[in-house]
């Protein structure tokens, strides 16, 4: 009995200590956890700023830039982009930290009421459960805003006021995806004007954004669907390009005479952005100071002979000042990249290029984003009204203000635009078919950098398909005999049994004969009874090496080969090994005066390669391959 007694008092307690906090939670004097940027005062239920001002500054950071950018995303990459750090404190009594933001920390911000100057009390509630298992667990279970057990709306002094607390509360949710039958959601990258404010005029469904073709051209359709000839098709779909044109030609028009005002507004909210991060940085090399001044004291205060702790501190101060010049530097950056103030003379252009609103939103710096702010900024929704069967479709602005305006234009219809082989492409074909089958031909092309209509990469079959539809003749080999058959590198090194870069290099030196139909394209070398007889297994009597010819003759190597090419001197290409290479066949007499134009010729070739006859070897051959 006794110890029942004992419980039930205890439990009566409990419950008196229960009821104490909530009714002083009601009065809105419970001290319970602020949130970082509020502390308590002195008196019953007095809830103060912070008393650092950068904590503050960055507070109010957070909804200037939420009201100018309208996404809690876009307000944190603005805070990376910065470069600026955040304040956040882990648990109730902790000093504040100084952190990279994160994105969670911004959302907690822009949904917290305290922030607004209400006093929450109660906004979560520990529930007891079983689980599988049938062991009692526990849980905290977040409660909507209707639950709460205490909302005290003007308790103190907030950083936003509660009007504006309710319209933030809503954009947020509308950024997020429409509920059914309601437009809404955040401003996306694509090239869609009305995406979010576009409504079926028929169900009253948002309407939604499909890309076609390769240009990416906006179209809209409703999801819902019908039925028609046992088929179920879109309630509505419609081409985006002339509806985003005339919904774009009627705001500009009705924007028209504050075209001015609005660039105006355009400079002051630049400006008034950058000295928001300027002032934040500013206040952090302020708190850098303050924390390296502290270091500073802290170390001159220790015993000096007292060295476990004087290199502790020593090294607290270093960091410190290394934190400060680095805070200094970045605010030097910064301010470097501020743009300059407008004189009054650039300030009038800029007014007067307001004044020509279309031609600042067909600017290329102007972005698909940047256009639908606008747009938002100014229309509700916008109903489309596209029956199958009628050729125009009727458009209605519904603008914020509650006016609406009335448009009709014609029914986008697909006219595909011309799309066409480039002629250099289709001239090149026609010239390739006579000589080269469809296969070879895609491969000249592509390695050409020619593609086709669509920007494709040739194949066998489009090479076909495209000789097909501009009646190009196929290739057909030709029936001529063995000995004198036009042939490939490859095929040529195999019959002559020599390697494809020997041949290459004979090409290049001028000892084949072969033609390119265009720069790519396989060589073509005519193999002839007299051209095979010019690779032998070994030196014929009287033919020696490139050397031997020219110590006899008295000559450059470049002048031997010139008069090999003149057809001055007879040579033959050696297969065997590495005894292999270019044998020559000298005259009877081996003196150079038995050529008469000897001395023109080594003029000549020492002139084409820029050097003196008592060049290298090597040098004279570098030349001769060039």
């Amino acid at each position: 009995m006794k110890g029942t007694i004992s419980e039930a008092e205890l439990h009566t307690l409990k419950v008196r200590l229960l009821e104490g906090i909530r009714n002083k939670a009601a009065r809105g004097e419970f001290r319970c956890t602020l949130p970082v940027g509020f502390v308590w005062g002195e008196q019953d239920g007095e809830v103060r700023f912070h008393p650092d001002e950068e904590v503050v500054r960055a507070i109010r950071n957070v909804f200037e830039r939420f009201a100018e950018l309208g996404s809690i995303r876009r307000v944190w990459l603005w805070f990376r982009d910065e470069g600026l750090q955040f304040p956040v404190r882990l648990r109730s009594g902790d000093d504040v930290r100084w952190i990279p933001p994160s994105y969670s920390s911004i959302v907690q911000v822009l949904r917290n009421p305290v922030y607004a100057g209400a006093y929450a009390f109660g906004k979560s509630r520990q529930e007891r459960y079983l689980d599988q298992h049938g062991r009692m667990k526990k849980r905290l279970r977040r409660l909507p805003r209707a639950e709460w057990r205490v909302l005290l709306p003007g308790h103190h002094r907030g950083y936003i006021d509660w009007e504006t607390f309710e319209a933030n509360r809503a954009r947020i949710g509308a950024n997020r995806r429409p509920r059914p039958h309601s437009a809404g959601g955040s401003v996306r990258e694509g090239s869609a004007l009305l995406q979010g404010l576009a409504i079926c005029g028929n169900c009253g469904r948002p309407l939604r954004t499909h890309y076609l073709g390769r240009l990416s051209s906006p179209n809209y359709h409703c999801p819902g669907q019908n039925i028609v000839e046992g088929r179920a098709t879109y309630c509505l779909q419609i081409g985006g390009t002339q509806v985003d044109q005339a919904v774009a030609a009627s705001v500009l028009e009705a924007v028209r005479a504050g075209g001015a005002a609005a660039a105006l507004r355009a400079i002051e909210q630049v400006e008034s952005e950058r000295d928001a991060a300027l002032a934040q940085r500013r206040l952090a090399v302020e708190r850098a100071s303050y924390e390296a001044t502290r270091a500073e004291r802290a170390y001159r205060a220790v015993d000096p002979e007292n060295r476990r702790v004087a290199r502790g501190l020593e090294q607290e101060w270093e960091q410190r000042l290394e934190d400060l010049e680095r805070e200094r530097a970045e605010l030097a950056l910064r301010e470097q990249e501020r743009p300059r103030e407008l004189s009054a003379h650039e300030r009038e252009a800029l007014l007067a290029l307001g004044e020509d609103l279309p031609r600042a939103w067909d600017a290329p710096t102007t972005t698909a984003r940047d256009r639908k702010e606008l747009l938002r900024a100014l229309l509700e929704e916008v109903v489309l009204d596209a029956p199958r069967n009628e050729p125009s479709a009727r458009i209605r602005l519904v603008w914020r203000g509650g006016l609406s305006t009335e448009l009709t234009i014609e029914r986008p219809r697909n006219r595909p635009a011309p799309v066409r082989t480039d002629e250099d492409t289709i001239e090149l074909l026609r010239r390739l078919a006579a000589h080269y089958p469809d296969a070879v031909i895609a491969g000249i092309l592509n390695r050409k950098g020619h593609r086709t209509a669509y920007g494709l990469r040739f194949t066998q079959s489009r090479v076909s398909s495209l000789r097909t539809h501009w009646k190009i003749p196929c290739f057909k080999p030709s029936g001529s005999p063995a000995d004198g058959e036009v042939v490939s590198v490859r095929q040529a090194a195999k019959a002559l049994g020599v390697a494809t870069s020997t041949i290459h290099r004979m090409l290049n030196d001028g000892f084949l004969a072969g033609d390119q139909i265009t720069p790519g394209a396989p060589w073509r070398i005519r193999l002839t009874e007299e051209l095979r007889q010019r690779f032998v297994e070994d030196a014929p009597e009287g033919y020696v090496a490139m050397q031997v010819a020219t110590a006899r003759l008295g000559v450059s190597r470049q002048t031997v080969l010139e008069w090999i090419k003149r057809g001055k001197l007879d040579a033959v290409t050696v297969r065997r090994g590495r005894r292999g290479g270019l044998r020559i066949k000298l005259p009877a007499n081996n003196h150079p005066s038995l050529f008469a134009d000897s001395a023109s010729l080594e003029e000549a070739s020492c002139s084409e390669s820029s050097c003196p006859k008592t060049q290298s070897t090597d040098s004279l051959n570098h030349a001769t391959k060039n």
